[in-house]
């Protein structure tokens, strides 16, 4: 594993200002990384390579062009919650197998103006539901005076 991915986020945007390193390197350790590991840890439910690539080599173009954005060149995993045009989004729900949005949605599109790059889509429960159902539980456990079993889950 590269020292690259063990980088804070200021760290690593620190570096990408003072031409350490490129977004282009920076990112391939991430690709590295997660190709290496993924099949083990499953954190990524789609990995987009090719794009983390590009948008890195747009990203070093920016910078050398003096038109660096606050993250340019961050690379970063993209919960599967969120819309990311051309790129399969399920919210990690077999009832959105193959769902791939023709829209990008506020939070990555606010993500992209700013320059970051996206590795892929993270893992999650399905549809983000695992907390609300946890709590839901929790409040019915203690309703039923059930306290010590509440905690167990």
């Amino acid at each position: 594993m590269s020292e690259l991915t063990k980088l804070t986020l200021t760290d690593a945007m620190s570096g990408l200002e003072s031409k350490s390193f490129s977004s282009r390197e920076l990112t391939q350790a991430f690709v590295d990384a997660i190709e290496a590991s993924n099949d083990t840890l499953n954190a990524y439910v789609v990995k987009t390579p090719e794009k983390a690539l590009g948008m890195a080599d747009a990203s070093d173009e920016r910078r050398a062009a003096g038109k660096a954005g606050r993250l340019d060149g961050a690379p970063l995993g993209i919960k599967d919650l969120y819309c990311t045009k051309g790129v399969r989004t399920t919210a990690c729900s077999n009832i959105l197998d193959e769902f791939t949005p023709t829209y990008e949605s506020t939070v990555t599109q606010n993500l992209w103006d700013a320059g970051a790059v996206m590795l892929g889509k993270l893992n999650m429960d399905e549809f983000a539901r695992a907390h609300r159902m946890r709590r839901h539980a929790l409040v019915r456990h203690q309703t039923l005076g059930a306290e010590t079993e509440a905690m167990r889950l």
